[in-house]
């Protein structure tokens, strides 16, 4: 070999280094993740006590934890801040007004990244005779007849959070009996089973009761436990609001408790409560009915909502009865000054089983607070009662209620203030009660904002951690975010959603301990909370401080996709 060749070739050895090199440099210099959260307190949601660490994200999913040493294309300081799960509300009716505005302005700034929706009336089906149902979506409409055609427009149009729904017992129970109050025959309670059925095929995570009003009471415990047994068959949950919070409570808790039993069926309980001034203080005899169930091996658990107020109808006054045949119906009914005598009697007595919302605050009106969008949103029914009356002392109130009803086609959204704090408190203490809002996502301009709405749709989630957590210390935030993150997306059957952990997906929320609390009033409830810093959804960041990013990252949650 000459020279020459000697120099060429020592050349080509040089560049190809060099080549290397710079290859090397350039591999060095790219970022390893997409995402870096740094120095945060981790709290996993298990309720492992928390540590300090970092935590990487790449696409959809979270891919380490600890003391990672890479670089990520973003980075976020979380020094003094708290990093949890995405909050999974496992009690939503978020169902449409998602479609109408998918940015889920109220619950993104709670740090909800999973709604749970389809109490009573599931967002499909709308079969048999239910009329398929036309919703508003976006600035258009589409119709929906499937719990499937709901999930397919959430994929053409998602919002900010992820999705999961039960199948509602109304849509099963109307969609063959209608309006009607008569006893199902064997042959519709088949057809019955047959609509759950195919709900849950289209990804329904299970079946959820309204069992005080119609026409979810008119579903006796051995026609609900058919409709379990056929649930657990997929594996899913039945989730109830109980037939009676009032002087019942305990048979209703027993109901669902023997529901459970015979259908060999996880069971949670909506919003556990004492609503009926009468039983106050006997949250613990409710304790030990669920417990006994668990010693039994019965799976029963319950979620509550951080507000000793619930949000009803002031229709729910009218007795059962008065409600056969629909809105229209009872509308009829409303203009009968003989029909009135009757309602005024059963309203005042009581019937056996009904729980009666007027005896349960004791026949006070100033404990409702209209909070539908009309012209008395935002009032106590006795001061309307009082400027209706105006010189006409002997008006009875109860004819002010029943011309309300007619005015507003019979249905005013109203809060009812008929719990109290100490039972609340001793079942959000229970560590098989997690947290659900019982609220939808609201905003505070645009479409969504209207009426005169329960603070919990603003401020369910923050006010646990900032005033039962840090101010009372009824909870410890490992416990706190439990409730509101792992241990709902185990009672549904969620995968690879509600801990931070590797492989899982990267709904995200990160708030301050020190600050957060919710601003959300009663009569003043269009306020966000203060606190939550970020929240990313499926990895994609949608809240930055107080800047709503506008994605929309979240994804209808299937049972049958998992």
């Amino acid at each position: 070999m000459n020279r020459r060749d000697i120099v060429k070739g020592l050349n080509i050895l040089y560049i190809t280094l060099a080549l290397f090199v710079l290859s090397c440099s350039k591999q060095d210099s790219l970022p390893d993740y997409d995402l870096i959260i740094r120095n945060g307190t981790i709290i996993d949601g298990s309720g492992a006590p928390g540590f300090i660490g970092d935590m990487a994200v790449n696409g959809d999913r979270i891919v380490e934890i600890g003391n990672i040493s890479g670089q990520g294309k973003e980075e976020i300081d979380a020094s003094e801040l708290v990093v949890s799960p995405g909050f999974i509300d496992i009690h939503s009716h978020s169902e449409f007004t998602l479609l109408i505005d998918g940015k889920a302005e109220s619950k993104i700034r709670q740090g909800v990244t999973t709604e749970v929706v389809g109490e009573t009336y599931s967002p499909g089906p709308y079969t048999g005779k239910l009329e398929p149902k036309t919703v508003q979506v976006g600035e258009g409409q589409e119709t929906i007849q499937t719990l499937d055609d709901y999930f397919r427009i959430l994929d053409r149009h998602p919002a900010s959070v992820n999705v999961v729904s039960y199948v509602g017992i109304g849509n099963i129970w109307q969609g063959v009996m209608g309006y009607s109050f008569d006893r199902p025959s064997p042959a519709q309670m088949d057809e019955m089973k047959s609509i759950l059925e195919n709900a849950l095929k289209d990804g329904a995570f299970g079946l959820s009761t309204m069992l005080a009003m119609p026409p979810g009471s008119l579903a006796t415990t051995e026609d609900l436990i058919e409709f379990a047994k056929v649930v657990a068959r997929y594996n899913g949950i039945y989730s109830s609001h109980i037939r009676n919070e009032g002087l019942k409570v305990f048979e209703a808790v027993a109901e669902a408790v023997k529901i459970g039993q015979e259908a060999d069926i996880p069971v949670d309980i909506i919003h556990l409560k004492i609503a009926e001034q009468e039983l106050w203080g006997k949250m613990n005899q409710i304790v030990k009915l669920i417990e006994q169930a668990q010693n039994n091996g019965i799976d029963v658990q319950a979620n509550v909502y951080p507000y000793t107020r619930g949000n009803n109808n002031l229709s729910s006054i009218i007795p059962p009865w008065g409600h056969e045949g629909g809105v229209e119906a009872m509308l009829v009914k409303l203009e009968d000054s003989l029909i009135r005598e009757d309602l005024k009697r059963d309203i005042q007595n009581g019937i056996e089983g009904w729980y009666n919302h007027y005896t349960a605050i004791g026949g006070d009106w100033s404990r409702m607070l209209i909070s539908g969008d009309n012209k008395y949103k935002g009032q106590t029914m006795d001061i309307i009662i009082e400027e209706r009356s105006g010189e006409n002392e002997n008006l009875d109130p109860f004819d002010v209620l029943f011309d309300l009803l007619l005015e507003e086609n019979g249905s005013i959204p109203t809060v009812y203030a008929h719990h109290t704090e100490e039972d609340m408190n001793l079942a959000l203490s229970q560590p098989w009660c997690s947290v659900g809002s019982d609220g939808s996502a609201y905003a505070t301009e645009g479409p969504l904002r209207a009426g005169n709405p329960h603070p919990r749709n603003f401020g369910t989630f923050p006010r646990v951690l900032g005033y039962y957590t840090r101010e009372l210390g009824l909870l410890t935030l490992e416990q706190a975010v439990h409730k509101m993150t792992y241990l709902n997306a185990r009672k549904i059957g969620i995968q690879k959603r509600g801990l931070l952990k590797s492989g899982y997906f990267a709904d995200i929320t990160i708030f301050d301990p020190e600050t957060i609390i919710d601003h959300s009033k009663y009569t003043d409830p269009f306020h966000y909370n203060k606190g939550i810093e970020y929240v990313l959804v499926n990895g994609v960041l949608v809240l930055n401080g107080d800047l709503h990013t506008g994605a929309l990252p979240g994804r209808p949650i299937q049972r049958n996709s998992l």
